[in-house]
């Protein structure tokens, strides 16, 4: 039974203000990051075919069924390099979770030895430290969950995180990439689609840039303009060097 001295209390008044407190963290990385890399492909790569083919002097019609096939195409190679990216992740984890849990096993003491240095790291003092250790090694998943986490820095994947990504990136593209294309399936003249072409893309461009700068924490404004320049650049070159050989 806990004597007095070591028995936590919380004050009434102190215990309102954490029940009312409520900390706001931002959880969902990993879907941001996929809907990016998607986002921002599906934005770049077909707005740059499609200006590159207009500069050619293609047709609305080859231009959409050329970009449709690129969406298309590009969908499902993002789509399954997310999905390998975070299988390759899973599977490292497994490989290391299995050799943490025989070291362990097999050679505790140094595992021990190794849980006291990552704390002293923190400035804990070995006094201080000691009974930690000790109550890890009584606790084995307890204990390799700390291993995994502060030793290797290592957080376990979520099982169904491979085919998430997949589908997020894959269906992030699509939707970039139907944007450029639009302004193709309503005007016939490619030359005058693409200036549609280009005015519609640079807007979702800026706004999908404040969006990215927004949500990862950098300034919203600079992040827009670095995306819409990314954009203009590519379409400019494309449209560039179509020219430059056509004629």
């Amino acid at each position: 039974m806990a004597s007095a001295e070591n028995v936590i209390t919380i004050e009434p008044e102190k215990r309102s203000l954490l029940n009312k407190h409520t900390e706001k963290h931002f959880t969902a990385g990993d879907v941001v990051r996929d809907i990016i890399i998607g986002v921002s492909d599906g934005l770049t790569v077909p707005f740059a075919l499609a200006a590159g083919l207009s500069g050619a002097n293609a047709t609305s019609a080859i231009v959409l069924t050329a970009g449709i096939a690129e969406v298309a195409a590009g969908a499902i190679s993002m789509g399954l390099g997310g999905y390998l990216a975070a299988k390759s992740e899973a599977d490292h984890y497994d490989r290391e979770l299995r050799r943490e849990q025989e070291e362990i096993v097999a050679v505790p003491d140094t595992e021990a030895a190794e849980v006291a240095e990552i704390l002293a790291e923190y400035g804990i003092e070995p006094h201080e430290y000691g009974p930690v250790v000790n109550a890890l090694r009584n606790r084995p998943q307890a204990w390799l969950d700390f291993m995994m986490k502060f030793e290797l820095g290592l957080e376990k994947p979520d099982p169904r995180r491979a085919l998430y990504s997949a589908l997020t990136i894959a269906t992030a593209y699509i939707l970039g990439g139907v944007v450029p294309l639009l302004p193709y399936a309503f005007i016939p003249n490619a030359s005058e689609a693409v200036v549609f072409s280009v005015v519609v893309t640079l807007m979702a461009l800026l706004l999908f840039g404040y969006a990215k700068g927004y949500f990862t924490g950098n300034k919203p404004f600079r992040s827009a303009l670095e995306t819409v320049l990314i954009g203009a650049i590519a379409s400019a070159a494309a449209f560039g060097l179509a020219k430059a050989f056509h004629s």
